[in-house]
């Protein structure tokens, strides 16, 4: 067996930098992290761009624009655009920066390309009947000690391991 050295950053080092990233987020903005409420900042901003009529009449949308006038200008919006070019720039960096699809042995790319458009989907319909994504529910909600923060936690890892045994046979 060869003795390699890591390409990543040792897991320990990383939670305590995710753990002061979401203190100084607690600490400035008063809220924590969180990525579901910039998802639906674009849409609310796209169907109120295609659609302005049906934007106007429909409660939600209404009711999100008059409460956030320019959803583009969240603070949120500007973490997930944030995140997501940290992690292209972090790729780029360490040299792991590659397009291609990664699976098992027993599927093809077409049905893991379509399973993470599923499971995106699904997650994302859970981040909005939950009230917050795992990182506003759970991560925040953890680093408050917050009842339901746990709950969402347990039920997140829970819900993993339990239909972990029915999927694995896709990656191995």
């Amino acid at each position: 067996m060869e003795n390699r050295k890591s390409e990543y950053m040792n897991s320990y080092l990383a939670g305590i930098f995710l753990g002061l990233v979401l203190l100084a987020t607690i600490f400035i903005t008063g809220r924590g992290l969180g990525a579901s409420g910039a998802v639906k900042s674009v849409v609310v901003t796209a169907v109120s761009a295609v659609a302005p009529t049906h934007a106007d009449n429909a409660a939600f949308y209404s009711q999100y624009n008059a409460a956030h006038p320019q959803p583009l200008k969240s603070w949120l919006f500007f973490e997930v655009i944030g995140v997501l070019l940290g992690g292209f720039v972090s790729g780029l960096i360490s040299n792991r920066l590659k397009f291609k699809v990664v699976r098992g042995p027993r599927i093809t790319s077409k049905t893991r390309l379509l399973m993470a458009v599923i499971g995106g989907f699904l997650f994302g319909l859970g981040a909005q009947f939950g009230r917050g994504c795992t990182s506003g529910a759970a991560l925040s909600g953890m680093a408050v000690l917050s009842a339901g923060g746990i709950m969402t936690m347990l039920a997140i890892f829970g819900s993993g391991y339990a239909l972990a045994y029915f999927f694995r046979k896709l990656w191995i």
